[in-house]
């Protein structure tokens, strides 16, 4: 009898706010260590800073994220991110 495979958890970005973490964006693609895509209803500002804390592969880290930049039209807008150095949890 063989186990079912089981599929890797889709990456996951919290906001931390006051130790609080709201889910805000939808996770898109995680590019290596320092850049992440995803959607989110808001439009933070470009080079405003969020605490974030990232879930993938089974670990998870706290970074900060800096929105580096807005891309496409605005009824499909994607935010990129730009994550700091992380720190484990």
């Amino acid at each position: 009898m063989t186990s079912p495979a089981v599929e890797p958890r889709a990456p996951r970005i919290t906001v931390l706010v006051e130790g609080s973490t709201y889910e805000l964006m939808d996770v898109l693609e995680v590019d290596g260590d320092r850049l992440a895509r995803v959607r989110t209803p808001f439009l933070f500002e470009i080079g405003e800073e969020l605490a974030v804390r990232v879930e993938r592969n089974g670990t998870t880290i706290e970074a900060v994220a800096k929105i580096r930049a807005h891309v496409g039209p605005a009824d499909a807008r994607i935010t990129e991110l730009e994550l700091s150095p992380r720190k484990p949890v």
